[in-house]
């Protein structure tokens, strides 16, 4: 029997009933021969960085999160772009890691889905290189117009964005794999 892969999945759209969630629910679902997807819903309990709490003994919610980072074999985030941007909350919690360096070289896949997300996703793969994540060309993925993508039912309802996800998975897979 394969071991499954751990992946904390991370979404960028705070919203209890989000596409971004729906998507990471329907990504469970096409994986779940290979991976077990963990979403991580403590992003709103971290506090804003300050570097004056990024001591030995941080905020327990920021311990928190590191700590399910260091566990998990990958990362998945999912994100909206916002106000041409990352969304303030994502954003918050991935400065929590620079000096820790959880991201460092941990295999992540980076799916901006909303109705562009080109410039968010942008943004958002410049913050990721600079911590060094484990983001390649092949498990990263921008689809826009997403609501017209998948249903409230979490089903990816296009084909073509359907095989990109799969795709993407695999890469995941393979680079968490050759690490």
């Amino acid at each position: 029997m394969i071991e499954k892969k751990k992946i904390l999945a991370l979404s960028g759209n705070t919203r209890e009933q989000s596409t971004q969630k729906n998507l990471i629910t329907a990504m469970k679902n096409l994986s779940s021969d290979f991976f077990t997807i963990a979403l991580f819903d403590g992003l709103t309990d971290i506090p804003h960085f300050n570097p004056d709490l990024d001591t030995d003994q941080p905020p327990e919610q920021v311990t928190a999160f590191r700590q399910s980072l260091k566990e998990a074999d990958g990362i998945l985030i999912c994100t909206p772009e916002y106000a041409m941007g990352v969304p303030g909350t994502l954003k918050n919690a991935i400065d929590w890691t620079v000096s820790s360096c959880e991201f460092s070289h941990k295999p992540t896949a980076l799916i901006t889905a909303s109705s562009l997300g080109y410039k968010g996703h942008a943004s958002l793969m410049e913050t990721l290189r600079i911590i060094e994540a484990g983001v390649t060309n092949e498990t990263q993925l921008v689809i826009p117009f997403i609501k017209t993508k998948i249903s409230r039912e979490c089903v990816i309802t296009d084909e073509n964005t359907r095989a990109e996800v799969k795709k993407l998975l695999e890469a995941l897979s393979s680079l968490i794999t050759n690490t």
